[in-house]
């Protein structure tokens, strides 16, 4: 079965792009609840655990990746048997993992306390909060979290999105009652854990419904199974990473700074996050589309889309990087108070974190596709090792500015080289590296010179408020794309994705 990899991308990126803004926006205004009702102690709280839980949940990374690009040849053949046996072997992995999970937390309690700096909110019971924490998470590996795979592998991660999305606006809406009737927090977290089930549920019944003959039974074959055991491990160590930069760093500053100093780091961090998952419904929308192409697909052909594709997001990730650095101050300002302000170097270097892991997730989008994991393996290992080692080295001479810059160091010195040496020695003409290369620096200059720009203008007008919020964010979104349109304009490949992409969604 060939799918429709083009409508099928666009209508995961709306209905991705409807979840990502209400994933933005929710919790956006959930964390001004929080601070008004609870304190910002709370807001560092919440963030410590959710990074705690997402180290346990390295247990996790490389199953579902792993267990998805394994169906996608089974689909593409319309191998039902092969791929019931696969969903067989998915839902035993998870279960594995759920108690491998709980184990681990439990194991970790004797040294939860040294993880927060300085005394908890007055009334609250670390490890209580802890507990609920962890039974969250374990019980979302239990529920039904492998039949999402054939949505994945279908490329229909859009109808997930509309489920999660619903799921989402009920949770923001009683977690909200919550806090303003009751202003107790463990009952906050009940809301959250009893809006997770329920979301793994009403998925599980969705797969039902779309694909019924997709049932786990059967058997692989012993060398089937090994093959993807050996991309899990594989798998595995490329996304250790993604946990060291997004996990670490906030047990890091908890420790050695406090729950104040993270929550105000997580607030600037959460901007990032959010705009990241905005651009990422772009990579989601399209990883089993090209997993398809690369099956399906000659050489050439697959060029061409890393070409196309790195100009689309690279058009975007180059507006986006402008905004985020003329808009952050006069955001957070507005959100958070003048007394959670961080100095402008802080947004230099948040920025450019943001710019820098949106390329590496570009260049990871195809190598995940592709499957090269086990050529991978060594990458993340290093990075992680890289930005961990200064993190601890830092932190203590350099404060939150030191947690930073270990972890840009790591993706522009370690990663992004290191995944472009993978892409063009196992998947892409090695004739064409230096070509793509020089194309990655060509939009880094577009983007330091449209960020340059528009911060020179924003800077000179220097309205305060509202007004420099609304004036920075015109000015910001209209220099790049004028950058943009420049040097891409009159390329080929764009100008025939967007008319590939008004045909798929103008009404027939």
């Amino acid at each position: 079965m060939k799918i429709n990899r083009t409508k099928n991308a666009v209508r995961n990126m709306v209905a991705g792009g409807m979840l990502k803004v209400t994933g933005m926006l929710l919790p956006l205004l959930m964390r001004s609840i929080i601070l008004y009702y609870l304190g910002i102690e709370y807001l560092g709280l919440g963030g410590l655990f959710t990074s705690i839980l997402s180290i346990l949940s390295l247990a996790e990374l490389g199953v579902g990746h792993a267990m998805v690009f394994s169906m996608y040849r089974p689909i593409v053949e319309d191998d039902t048997d092969t791929i019931c046996a696969l969903l067989r072997l998915y839902r035993r992995y998870y279960r594995i993992i759920g108690l491998f999970i709980a184990g681990l937390g439990i194991a970790l309690t004797p040294f939860l306390r040294h993880l927060v700096k300085g005394d908890v909110p007055a009334g609250i019971n670390l490890y209580i909060l802890y507990y609920m924490n962890l039974a969250a998470t374990v019980l979302t590996y239990w529920l039904f979290a492998y039949k999402k795979s054939l949505l994945d592998a279908h490329q229909r991660v859009g109808t997930a999105s509309i489920i999660t999305l619903i799921v989402n606006i009920v949770q923001f809406v009683a977690q909200f009652v919550v806090l303003a009737i009751l202003r107790d927090y463990y009952i906050f977290l009940l809301v959250q854990i009893i809006s997770q089930i329920a979301n793994n549920i009403l998925i599980a019944i969705r797969v039902r419904k779309l694909y019924p003959k997709y049932v786990p039974q059967g058997s692989l074959p012993a060398q089937v199974t090994q093959d993807i055991n050996r991309r899990i491990r594989d798998f595995f160590t490329s996304k250790l990473s993604v946990v060291i930069f997004n996990s670490a760093d906030p047990v890091v500053i908890s420790a050695f700074m406090g729950l104040v100093t993270l929550a105000i780091y997580q607030n600037y961090f959460y901007i990032i996050s959010a705009l990241r998952s905005m651009i990422e419904v772009f990579i989601v929308a399209c990883i089993a589309g090209i997993g398809n192409s690369l099956v399906t697909e000659d050489e050439e052909k697959n060029y061409q889309d890393l070409k196309r594709l790195t100009t689309l997001y690279g058009w975007v990730l180059c507006v986006c990087t402008s905004m985020l650095i003329c808009m952050y101050q006069p955001f957070i300002k507005i959100w958070m108070g003048e007394e959670s302000l961080l100095g402008f170097k802080y947004v230099i270097c948040f920025t450019v974190y943001f710019y820098s892991m949106g390329i590496n997730k570009l260049i990871n989008m195809f190598k995940d596709a592709a499957g090269i994991w086990h050529k991978d393996r060594f990458r993340p290992l290093t990075a992680a090792l890289v930005n961990l080692g200064l993190n601890l080295a830092t932190v203590n001479r350099f404060g939150l500015y030191g947690v930073l810059l270990s972890s840009v160091v790591s993706i522009v010195l370690v990663q992004i080289p290191w995944l472009l040496n993978n892409l063009f020695q196992e998947i892409y003409p090695e004739r064409y590296r230096k070509r793509y290369s020089v194309g990655l620096g060509v939009l880094t200059v577009i983007t330091l010179a449209a960020c340059t720009l528009s911060c020179m203008l924003c800077r000179y007008l220097a309205f305060d408020g509202w007004m420099a919020l609304l004036v920075n964010a015109g000015i910001s979104f209209i220099i790049p794309n004028l950058f943009c349109l420049i040097v891409y304009g009159r390329d080929p490949l764009l100008r025939k994705s967007v008319r590939q992409l008004l045909a798929v969604v103008r009404p027939h």
